[in-house]
């Protein structure tokens, strides 16, 4: 199932930028209770809109779910040019949740989508049994200075907020906090950024592969692992930790 996420940035200038997380709601089957980005799956919609935008590809597609996500699920206004006036903006993301279509919706807040203002991450497709199988694409973006506050849908997430990445990861640790395997390795990535253009320095020094987890038994212990020359510092992680959406 082709799916899409953004890594929102925000940047103050007194230390290592935050990052929007989202808390799935615990009745979701997948990564129910979670913190997760923003994202979902790459809609028909979403392929169509890439369509008439004359690049009918799958990244174009799932550059557009991920703004138009991050639009329903957090209110922000990511890879949108101009940007709206917040009564427009509240306008267009009300029309979404009607379920008007993107770029119907788009039309009438009199924007259309900069989708340069996405950096391609990463791409993870995990295959384990007795779960759904999402092919997800990440992002990057950077939070423009004017944008209105982050506010949660309430449907699929119950809450949101902005940490850094090593604040999430030290709440896992200190069993304040789930996150799924593929959410700790990219934000141990996105831990070792000073700001937004370290990160996406970093990303176009890796080019992206798919990264598909694999078991090994490493010192007698099985292990769930990832390729060791994409980028991650840490590559594999003892199965009886490993949190598995």
């Amino acid at each position: 199932m082709p799916a899409a996420t953004l890594v929102v940035f925000r940047e103050s200038g007194d230390g290592a930028p935050t990052l929007l997380m989202v808390e799935r709601a615990k009745a979701m089957v997948f990564a129910g209770g979670a913190l997760v980005f923003p994202g979902g799956r790459v809609d028909p919609g979403d392929h169509a809109l890439a369509a008439l935008s004359g690049q009918a590809d799958d990244d174009t597609a799932a550059r557009i779910a991920a703004i138009r996500e991050t639009i329903e699920e957090a209110g922000l206004p990511v890879g949108l040019s101009p940007m709206p006036s917040p009564t427009t903006f509240e306008r267009l993301r009300a029309s979404l949740h009607a379920g008007t279509a993107f770029g119907e919706a788009l039309a009438e807040a009199g924007a259309s989508l900069d989708l340069d203002a996405l950096t391609y991450f990463a791409r993870w497709r995990p295959a384990h049994a007795h779960a759904r199988i999402f092919d997800t694409r990440f992002y990057l973006a950077r939070l423009s200075a004017d944008a209105p506050e982050a506010r949660v849908d309430a449907t699929e997430n119950v809450r949101l907020f902005w940490a850094t990445a090593a604040d999430v990861l030290a709440d896992a640790d200190a069993g304040r906090a789930t996150i799924i395997f593929p959410t700790r390795r990219n934000l141990e990535r996105l831990a070792q950024f000073p700001d937004f253009e370290a990160a996406v320095t970093d990303a176009r020094a890796h080019p992206v592969r798919t990264v598909t987890p694999w078991t090994e038994i490493r010192d007698g212990v099985e292990h769930l692992c990832i390729p060791d020359d994409l980028g991650y510092p840490v590559t594999s992680e003892p199965m009886s930790d490993a949190v598995r959406g």
